[in-house]
């Protein structure tokens, strides 16, 4: 028993990490669908009535997992890999809180309590500059504290903190914020923005970060899409400034309906090229689409090409790009053969069964 113990530990545990780095690379959202899940439940509670009750009394209780809950753990989790292994890793489905969270390039504002139920909040455009692109910085302070005129923001390089920019933020009488920008002209890399203010006389400094990213390239547009083994294929056109290898993401909408989170990954030369990416039959089949078809949030990182070096990003136009499809009908809701899930899953199925 106790090496079995020990060999359910180790799987759980590898799949648990393996688990964590994939959903925490090159995500910087902070997972927001997950929040936004849970606010979307309501928090009151209704009286129910009699009929209702009687109802809920008559129906079976729900039974615990057994004697056993490793082994119940197990089978539950060779379940998800089955899920899992119906779409293929670069076209998966796609719900609207998950469109949120999967944003690449979104700055959540930063907010600092004060005394007195007061804020001080900052706010920026995104999270990812490209270099040479002013950092347009907005500010605002709520609450009864007496406040100075201007604010100043200071542009520091992390982590050595040596400052790089600063400008003021002066308030607007139209809005009420503080508005100001920073020249992006920085070399690439990590930087914190802050953000002081004089409060009932005090410093206070607000602290935020930041990127100034390379300029990777330019988005071109969209070639012919086809169809091609079960797949929709969309030829991204992309001019790379440097030859090397890219990965490309970018979420596919049905009018305002999001679909699917298509990837792929690419060695691509310098100038004019094209990675090609795939819409799986398993989700489009049975879908009722009308009119064009839109790839939003493009996001195209430039893995690097040693250990320990950064990986920088570039995102195309805010609209993205639309297109007309060609027919859909001779997709296929057929799962996708994934080997490796299927030999996870009955992996642990085996060691379900031995518990």
């Amino acid at each position: 028993m106790p090496g079995k113990v020990l060999v359910l530990l180790t799987t759980v545990t590898t799949c648990v990490v393996a688990t964590g780095y994939f959903l925490s690379a090159d995500n910087t959202a902070n997972f927001h669908w997950l929040s936004a899940a849970f606010s979307d439940t309501s928090p009151d509670i209704h009286p129910q009535n009699t009929a209702g009750k009687q109802a809920m009394s008559d129906r079976p209780a729900p039974q615990p997992p057994g004697n056993n809950a490793l082994g119940f753990m197990l089978a539950s989790i060779a379940d998800q890999y089955n899920d899992n292994a119906k779409y293929p890793p670069w076209s998966t489905p796609l719900t609207e809180a998950q469109a949120q969270g999967y944003r690449g390039n979104h700055y959540e504002p930063i907010t600092l309590p004060l005394g007195n139920s007061g804020q001080f909040t900052v706010t920026l455009e995104k999270y990812r500059f490209t270099k040479r692109e002013p950092i347009l910085i907005v500010a605002s302070i709520n609450g009864p504290q007496v406040v100075a005129d201007t604010l100043k923001a200071t542009l520091e390089q992390a982590p050595s903190r040596d400052s790089v920019a600063t400008t003021t933020l002066a308030m607007s009488d139209d809005t009420g914020y503080y508005q100001g920008s920073l020249d992006g002209d920085e070399q690439p890399a990590e930087y914190r923005l802050i953000v002081e203010a004089s409060i009932d006389g005090k410093p206070v400094r607000h602290v935020s970060t930041l990127t100034i990213e390379p300029h990777l390239g330019d988005f071109e547009g969209l070639e012919d899409s086809y169809l091609n083994n079960n797949n929709l294929v969309i030829p991204v056109r992309f001019s790379a400034e440097q030859s090397g290898y890219y990965a490309l993401s970018a979420q596919l909408y049905s009018g305002q309906r999001p679909v699917a989170q298509l990837m792929a990954e690419q060695r691509l030369n310098t100038g004019s090229d094209t990675i090609d990416l795939k819409a799986h039959g398993t989700v489009l089949a049975g879908l009722q689409i009308q009119g064009p078809l839109t790839l939003r949030h493009l996001q195209i990182r430039q893995l690097p090409e040693k250990p320990g070096n950064r990986t920088h990003y570039g995102f195309g136009p805010e609209h993205g790009f639309s297109f007309s499809p060609p027919d859909l009908d001779r997709l296929r809701d057929t799962p996708a053969s994934d080997p490796e899930s299927e030999q996870r899953a009955a992996l642990l199925r085996q060691l379900a069964d031995k518990f």
